[in-house]
């Protein structure tokens, strides 16, 4: 009985992870609940098998972040509706906006009102799709081989079309985000894409639910000084939000 219990607390503890951070590495889980890699892919297959959860090359996604969700509410949804609202301030009719993908970015969009007129680049099929129902949106796919850990268009192409643009706004989700480590993923390809998505816009907002600050992951995206805007539920003069303010990012 007991070993059943510790079973379900541990594979509770991995769903947790999962939503929290969207996609999560087998080493990553291994890491943050002290277990055998064995041991997380069994527990990683019985969450698939039960349909709690994503299987994806070397670890797992959040079902709510698949193509094929039909889930109402999302992870920490009324959270991420008011980092909708906040990262709508930003906006400006007429601006050229470069977005990712993510569940908290598409809580984003579908806060934008149907007659704002703007032009949105994105990599994330996903994206573009939920763009499709804002009829003053003009949407712009950028294409390319698709990666199934992000969902994004990936490679040379991706690359070569964002060096040619420059953004008003770049806005990003995150797995996450530290004060010292700053924003990280585990995957190289959609590591270099973000890089590549911020340096082809004028300003940056990074959009995250708070449970994801202070955690760190094994690639770096970029430095908090790289960031114009931190975007949390959180109150922007929040105790937790300290470590994040410095002279160039503002939290809001």
């Amino acid at each position: 009985m007991s070993i059943n219990l510790l079973k379900k607390e541990r594979k509770d503890l991995i769903l947790k992870e999962i939503n929290v951070h969207t996609r999560i590495s087998l080493g990553e889980l291994v890491e943050a609940l002290s277990v055998s890699e064995d041991t997380i892919r069994r527990d990683i297959n019985e969450l698939a098998e039960e349909g709690e959860i994503i299987k994806i090359r070397g670890g797992a996604m959040s079902k709510a972040y698949h193509h094929s969700s039909n889930l109402k509410e999302t992870y920490a949804h009324s959270h991420k509706v008011e980092i909708g609202q906040k990262a709508f301030s930003l906006l400006k009719e007429g601006m050229l906006v470069l977005i990712g993908g993510g569940t908290t970015i598409r809580e984003f969009v579908k806060l934008i009102p149907e007659d704002f007129t703007a032009t949105f680049m994105t990599v994330n099929p996903l994206t573009a799709v939920e763009l499709l129902d804002k009829p003053n949106i003009e949407i712009i796919l950028i294409g390319g081989q698709v990666s199934r850990y992000s969902q994004m268009s990936i490679g040379g192409e991706v690359h070569h079309r964002l060096s040619e643009m420059k953004a008003d706004l770049c806005i990003l989700g995150t797995n996450a985000l530290d004060a010292q480590g700053g924003v990280t993923d585990s995957d190289w390809e959609t590591v270099q894409v973000k890089k590549a998505m911020m340096k082809a816009s004028d300003k940056v907002a990074v959009l995250a639910i708070s449970e994801k600050l202070n955690s760190v992951m094994k690639m770096k995206v970029a430095d908090l000084q790289e960031i114009d805007y931190l975007i949390t539920e959180l109150p922007a003069n929040s105790p937790e939000l300290s470590a994040y303010q410095n002279s160039k990012l503002q939290v809001i």
